[in-house]
């Protein structure tokens, strides 16, 4: 972050518009790279609004193979539907994992 240790001449150079410093090593070439990140603009924003609420149940269509997936929908408490065959499980125990992506919207 700037005013660390090693940033203080990037601050000089950059000010207010440095975010970030960044250190990546290189094995191969033994070599060390300092990155920078800096702001370019700002300008507000509004987050959208969440598509469910956290208590919805959502329809989750999981591959045959795909057992991991599975466990995970059993360990959130999601349900099998055999007439859908999708699994139902509440919004809220699956938000930011790899079951979110797994979502059917127009599941009838």
């Amino acid at each position: 972050m700037p005013g660390q240790k090693g940033t203080k001449a990037l601050v000089d150079v950059y000010g207010d518009t440095l975010y970030c410093v960044r250190y990546r090593y290189d094995e191969e070439s033994k070599m060390r790279v300092k990155t920078v990140e800096i702001v370019v603009g700002r300008k507000a924003w509004t987050p959208p609004l969440p598509r469910f609420a956290d208590d919805v149940n959502v329809s989750v269509r999981i591959a045959f193979a795909e057992s991991r997936l599975k466990k995970l929908a059993k360990t959130a408490g999601g349900r099998w539907n055999p007439e859908k065959r999708l699994w139902l499980i509440q919004f809220g125990k699956i938000k930011g994992t790899a079951l979110e992506k797994h979502i059917i919207l127009d599941a009838t």
